[in-house]
């Protein structure tokens, strides 16, 4: 089975859970912006969690199926139809060959996954099929898909249609989106004044919101301890000497416009890092559209860990509602 590409949408890619392991390397973790999302999809259609689908920004794409099969579309909200009849999200569907799938424009978020019976099968780029598009690794070609593609699907197993995750499992960001900050290595960099604006004031998702990571407006500027800059830091009080920028990682270049690095953030530089959004609140972000009202709530090592069970125990109570 194959599905074929009609109209490509916006930024359409193939991701999966993501190629950890090369970070050191200088290779991104890569795969879906909002796991979540993905790993309900695939439950959906009876895949394994971990499986490649689509990933879409803001605009869905238009896609026609060859084979029956059973398709489940979760993440952001948009009218989904088939042939022009509107279908569920979060749910089983089952398609024809021949049917066109398509969507209507955004309601809520920013991000749609598109999870098939059986998978997309394209080749294995060190150890995932996720699209790492500025390294032209994975996916499709190495590319975000295109108008002509075909992209193969694997064979699937017995899928019961029908079935749909709760409404109440459907983790979305609140208004204003609360991202959890667990202070970094280097928090000690700007002044008390700065620590509390920090958290205090009310940052806004800016246009340059993508893939390698949100930059946030809004907040006062901040401020630095003096201090001699050391030999090969800069002159910037932002600088420091090159560090290893962990998954989340909040940087503020110039002091001004906090950047938090998500999937294809580079794994190192010269730029201090205020903190990090931890790991349940990932998610989150890859469903903000630019202008999204947002705080940053500072946390501790304790409230990180129970937010990160909390987020396990999310996944598998959805596990157990499709079982």
């Amino acid at each position: 089975m194959a599905v074929k590409v009609i109209n490509p949408g916006l930024s359409t890619t193939v991701q999966d859970l993501g190629r950890p392991g090369y970070f050191h390397l200088g290779i991104p973790l890569g795969g879906a912006m909002d796991r979540l999302a993905l790993k309900a999809a695939n439950l959906l259609v009876g895949n394994d969690e971990g499986a490649a689908g689509l990933e879409a920004v803001f605009i869905g794409p238009e896609l026609e199926f060859t084979a029956d099969g059973v398709i489940a579309v979760t993440g952001a909200e948009m009218p989904i139809t088939l042939d022009g009849v509107e279908q569920p999200s979060w749910t089983a569907v089952p398609v024809k060959a021949g049917q066109v799938l398509g969507f209507g424009f955004l309601q809520q978020g920013a991000r749609i996954y598109i999870a098939f019976s059986g998978g997309i099968d394209v080749p294995v780029a060190l150890g995932s099929r996720s699209t790492y598009p500025i390294g032209a690794l994975g996916g499709f070609k190495g590319r975000a898909i295109a108008a002509g593609d075909e992209l193969p699907i694997g064979e699937a197993g017995n899928v019961r249609s029908g079935r749909t995750v709760p409404e109440a499992l459907r983790r979305r960001p609140g208004m204003p989106a609360e991202l959890r900050v667990l202070p970094g290595l280097y928090w000690h960099r700007i002044t008390e004044e700065s620590q509390a604006a920090f958290f205090d004031d009310a940052w806004k998702v800016a246009p340059e919101a993508d893939r390698m990571g949100y930059r946030f407006r809004g907040g006062k500027p901040l401020t630095f301890v003096e201090r001699e800059q050391p030999f090969g830091a800069g002159s910037d009080p932002s600088n420091i000497v090159d560090s290893c920028y962990p998954y989340g990682s909040i940087q503020v270049p110039g002091g001004t416009e906090p950047i938090v690095l998500h999937r294809d953030a580079v794994s190192g530089g010269g730029y201090f890092m205020v903190g990090t959004v931890i790991a349940a609140d990932m998610d989150l972000i890859g469903q903000l559209q630019p202008n999204t009202p947002t705080r940053f709530v500072k946390v501790g090592m304790e409230e990180a860990l129970a937010a990160r069970a909390e987020r396990a125990g999310l996944i598998e109570r959805i596990r157990g509602a499709l079982a």
